[in-house]
């Protein structure tokens, strides 16, 4: 759950790199991102699940739009496809909707994410339903703030997991699903897999935000990483997600059962907001730790920086249509 390391580098070339800005960072330096004191937190709002859809039309190839999901607050949500179970893919810190729809330029690394068919939302709509949304306070990859409603920064996990909730339910979409997640991303599928165990039927982790980076990195570097997480808190409501206070509310969090488990991590090195390049083995003996922990397939081999669902969109549609042609034989 560490990650100061998930967005991107921001589109107005920001000269501070926020933890969750990472895939942006990713596109600006290739391999290796430099976050100095950028972060990215963990974050959650806690709603009431049962709210009525008002500005969401459920179709099969409905081009997006805002879901109301009570208390006052929308989501931005688009879905496209057919057939079950349906793929929700969850971007990291920052990262709106687009995180899956874009593609990094393998010839031009520093130019701007473009849409692209091979991205991941197009390939897997292709041979199965799949969602994805905006959180609040996240940022579209031309560096224009989402539509959905701000909430009070910062947010954990836990508050995130009942807003994907909320809104999956509002709109009408049932499960079970196939979490996809990266980075901070990540961590909100496995928490949302704990917490509705009956809901999720598979896992797709993207280079995830994993527990272990605690315990993998020295405490003063541990130290750095926070100290840096929370210079994300801004007065302009950008997404900030608390990483501590996550990890003290995942304690006691039931296991994540059984279930077909895919995780990808990146093997370009890259500085996540700990320190040097130093800390790099710490964030590969964190991904190894999280995928023992789910008895996951484990893909090390990416050739990618942090932000693989642009850089190697094909090695994730595999991994997702792996999990969901597992899911299919099962049922």
């Amino acid at each position: 759950m560490s990650f100061v390391v998930n967005r991107h580098l921001k589109r107005s070339r920001s000269p501070y790199c926020a933890p969750g800005n990472i895939r942006r960072l990713h596109i600006a330096i290739n391999s290796i991102v430099s976050l100095g004191a950028g972060v990215c937190l963990l974050l959650v709002s806690f709603v009431n699940p049962f709210y009525p859809l008002i500005a969401y039309a459920a179709e099969n190839n409905n081009p997006g739009g805002l879901v109301d999901i009570g208390g006052g607050r929308k989501i931005y949500l688009e879905c496209r496809g057919t057939r079950s179970p349906t793929v929700v893919l969850i971007s990291g810190t920052r990262g709106a909707h687009d995180d899956w729809i874009d593609l990094i330029d393998s010839k031009n690394p520093a130019g701007a994410p473009k849409p692209g068919e091979s991205a991941v939302f197009p390939q897997v709509s292709k041979f199965t339903r799949v969602c994805s949304y905006d959180r609040p306070g996240t940022t579209r990859n031309d560096n224009t703030v989402t539509d959905s409603t701000p909430v009070r920064q910062p947010t954990t996990a836990q508050q995130d997991v009942a807003d994907l909730h909320a809104l999956l339910t509002a709109a009408r979409e049932p499960g079970p699903y196939i979490l996809v997640g990266h980075s901070w991303g990540g961590l909100i599928a496995r928490l949302f897999a704990s917490t509705y165990p009956d809901e999720v039927a598979g896992l797709v982790l993207v280079d995830s935000a994993s527990e272990f980076l605690r315990t993998s990195l020295t405490p003063e570097q541990w130290a750095t990483y926070i100290k840096a997480t929370k210079k994300l808190i801004e007065s302009n409501g950008l997404e900030a997600p608390d990483h501590a206070r996550t990890l003290d509310l995942l304690h006691g969090t039931p296991r994540v059962r059984a279930m077909p488990i895919v995780v990808l991590n990146s093997d370009k090195r890259f500085d996540f907001g700990a320190g040097g390049p130093e800390t790099w083995p710490a964030w590969r003996t964190a991904q190894d730790r999280l995928a023992k922990l789910l008895n996951a397939k484990h893909v090390s081999n990416t050739n990618s920086g942090h932000a693989i669902q642009m850089e190697q969109p094909l090695l994730v549609v595999d991994a997702i249509r792996g999990v969901v042609d597992a899911v299919r034989k099962a049922g």
